[in-house]
């Protein structure tokens, strides 16, 4: 940018840029168990994802709140997507071919 556009500038710490800025609430992910039937919410913590070389070992997985069933659910292109954008733990399967 040329001198004279930024003439009227002027700088900003990086404390006065988020001064007005709000703490983000973590993610949570609504899940249930098809064991105890439970509905629930669960942090990004509580989820693990694996994604493998093909749909059927692409999966997500965590323990019911309720029953402390171990779940584990099949994870399509658009869940992928939301879990791992929401921070949940990522385990990538490599193929050895």
């Amino acid at each position: 940018m040329s001198e004279s556009a930024m003439s009227g500038v002027q700088e900003m710490s990086v404390a006065s840029a988020f001064s007005g800025m709000r703490s983000v609430s973590p993610m949570v992910f609504r899940a249930g168990c098809p064991d105890c039937r439970g509905r629930f919410e669960l942090a990004a913590g509580a989820l693990r994802l694996v994604v493998g070389a093909t749909s059927r070992t692409t999966f997500y997985s965590f323990t019911c709140p309720d029953c402390a069933a171990s779940v584990r659910k099949p994870a399509g292109e658009r869940i992928v997507e939301l879990l791992t954008g929401g921070g949940v733990s990522t385990l990538r399967l490599h193929s050895t071919l």
